[in-house]
């Protein structure tokens, strides 16, 4: 059983990483470091609180909840995730939501890779790198029909 745990944080260390990567690329603040680390905590997080417990005897006085410790993780991911957030008073505007948003699903992907999902970890991946991809592309767009609009709306006011 230790090799299939062994496996299992590696794979949260890699999918976790990837999105880390995507974010590093963008120059986000929590890039590669941020979410290999948060996905392998969230995976041995699951692991030990599914597992780790197997010796003790559960009676009616005392009964383990394995999902108690990996709830704990969602709050705690919480906690970290706020500190990317940054409101920029001058500009009104808000950054960092989507780096938040990203290290959330990160552990989620680690839960899920802790409790041997790896089919589920890996389409969640997927569908995290093609929404920040589509998103990123989807706002390039945006950005560059707003940049023409003004500039023709600039050369009618000279004229």
């Amino acid at each position: 059983m230790t090799l299939e745990f062994i496996l299992r944080i590696f794979v949260a260390a890699l999918l976790g990483g990837l999105i880390g990567l995507e974010r590093e690329y963008r120059a986000k603040e929590a890039g590669f470091r941020t979410h290999f680390l948060v996905a392998l905590g969230s995976a041995l997080f699951m692991i030990v609180s599914a597992y780790g417990f197997e010796g003790a005897t559960t009676t009616e006085a005392h009964r383990w909840d394995v999902s108690r410790v990996a709830a704990q993780v969602v709050s705690g991911i919480g906690f970290i995730g706020a500190g990317t957030i940054i409101f920029h008073k001058s500009k009104n505007v808000v950054r960092g939501l989507t780096t938040a948003a990203g290290l959330w699903v990160t552990a989620a992907i680690g839960l899920a890779c802790g409790g041997g999902l790896y089919a589920l970890s890996a389409a969640a991946t997927i569908l995290v790198l093609s929404g920040l991809e589509a998103f990123n592309f989807i706002l390039r767009r945006l950005d560059n029909k707003r940049d023409s609009l003004r500039s023709r709306k600039d050369e009618n006011a000279e004229e």
